[in-house]
């Protein structure tokens, strides 16, 4: 027994030791639960089945050690329930300055809407807004800066200007010999590839490359694309890494945890905004000032319309809505996302119908409606009576064009 017992002081004393010698390693924070709600219609794929790349720190946290990081960052953000920059100061890494696109740092402002460059009252941090007075980072903006850090949750539409924003902060670390870091989510419009290409003379912040109005891409695909095809000013090209996604491919669909803008504020209005997103350059509303932005389409008088909403004033989202007090009728398309799901694609007929049935057609488009459609081609088509059929068709050439240019640079399994 003596022994015995003198032999279990040893192992005792033995561990004890052992432990007070092992290296102190940062603890990533914990992997959220996975959320429980299901769309009708399709299987829905929730963390922790997919992992972000924000939320895999064990594949980055060690690159971050001793650096003095700036962080491209909204309210998408996120590891878990805390916003990434938290995370990292909580982590004891270096954070130093903070870079916000369209919507703001908290993601309030709405869309169009100037930010200013602030400083965040939570952390005390510098925000260099990159939609206020300049898109793109100035040398002295990256001054103090070793690695920038970019975590945007993207929604897969051309016209969705994080990916504007992606390029022009690549293009800033190229001419400044700065190493960018992008922790890729997944893309809730991954699954399909649709649209005309942008055409050269239609390039603005809505619309930057020769892709599709859908490219089926995350932001590091993307970015592994702009930088490939050196589509960066004078073919420069920026010393990129990045973070994949754990669990995700193309086939699958991803239900987005945090909002990604103030007028996509559900799963519906993310997979009808591709479609959509063209009667902002109409005289149709897109529902922006109801509680249901993106997912009703409508106008005053629409004598075919099925329902009926009036916009107002929202804190936030729509401050000044398209026809703001006036009754609207049109039509909710709600019910129509398990249809985008089961047969992807953009909708046409929506688009072409509303043209057909405006009384004053001179008036139906706007001059923004050829910078998201990225050429004059669609306008005219609707103009000149052209079927979706018709009008799809002419897209095809580029699309496969596109396709073999896409090929080359995924991360994940295609569709």
């Amino acid at each position: 027994m003596r022994l015995q017992l003198l032999f279990f002081i040893f192992l005792s004393l033995f561990a004890v030791s052992c432990s007070q010698s092992k290296r102190i390693q940062r603890t990533p924070p914990p992997t959220p639960a996975a959320t429980s709600g299901k769309e009708p219609g399709a299987e829905v794929y929730h963390r922790p089945t997919i992992k972000t790349g924000a939320e895999r720190t064990r594949q980055y946290f060690d690159e971050l050690e001793g650096l003095r990081i700036g962080v491209v960052a909204n309210q998408t953000s996120r590891i878990g329930s805390t916003h990434l920059v938290d995370s990292l100061l909580g982590a004891g890494f270096r954070v130093v300055k903070v870079f916000s696109p369209e919507h703001g740092f908290r993601g309030q402002a709405e869309a169009g809407e100037p930010v200013s460059s602030t400083v965040d009252a939570k952390t005390g941090l510098p925000l260099v807004s990159l939609y206020g007075d300049h898109r793109k980072p100035r040398p002295e903006d990256m001054q103090g800066i070793d690695l920038v850090v970019f975590d945007l949750q993207d929604v897969g539409a051309r016209f969705y200007t994080y990916i504007s924003t992606l390029t022009l902060v690549m293009e800033a670390c190229a001419e400044n010999d700065l190493p960018l870091m992008v922790l890729d989510r997944p893309n809730p419009n991954g699954f399909y590839v649709d649209g005309p290409l942008l055409e050269p003379g239609f390039t603005s912040f809505v619309g930057l490359h020769p892709v599709p109005v859908v490219h089926g891409m995350t932001m590091a695909e993307y970015a592994r694309m702009v930088n490939g095809e050196r589509w960066l000013s004078d073919s420069l090209q920026c010393r990129l890494s990045w973070v994949e996604n754990s669990g995700y491919n193309h086939r699958r669909f991803y239900e987005l945890p945090v909002k990604p803008s103030p007028n996509l504020p559900n799963m519906n209005s993310v997979y009808l905004y591709p479609s959509l997103c063209f009667f902002e350059g109409t005289a149709v509303s897109v529902g922006r000032g109801t509680d249901q932005p993106f997912t009703l389409i409508g106008y005053p008088g629409f004598q075919d319309g099925k329902i009926s909403f009036t916009p107002e004033s929202k804190a936030g989202a729509s401050v000044n809505p398209l026809y703001k007090g006036i009754e609207c009728r049109g039509f909710d398309l709600s019910e129509e996302v398990p249809a985008i799901r089961e047969n992807p694609g953009l909708r046409l007929s929506w688009l072409i119908r509303l043209y057909q049935s405006y009384p004053e057609k001179e008036k139906f488009f706007n001059n923004f409606f050829d910078r998201l459609a990225g050429t004059d081609k669609l306008r005219l088509q609707i103009e000149s009576g052209h079927s979706e059929d018709e009008i799809r068709a002419t897209w095809q050439d580029g699309l496969k064009r596109f396709m073999k240019i896409r090929q080359q640079y995924l991360l994940y399994h295609d569709f």
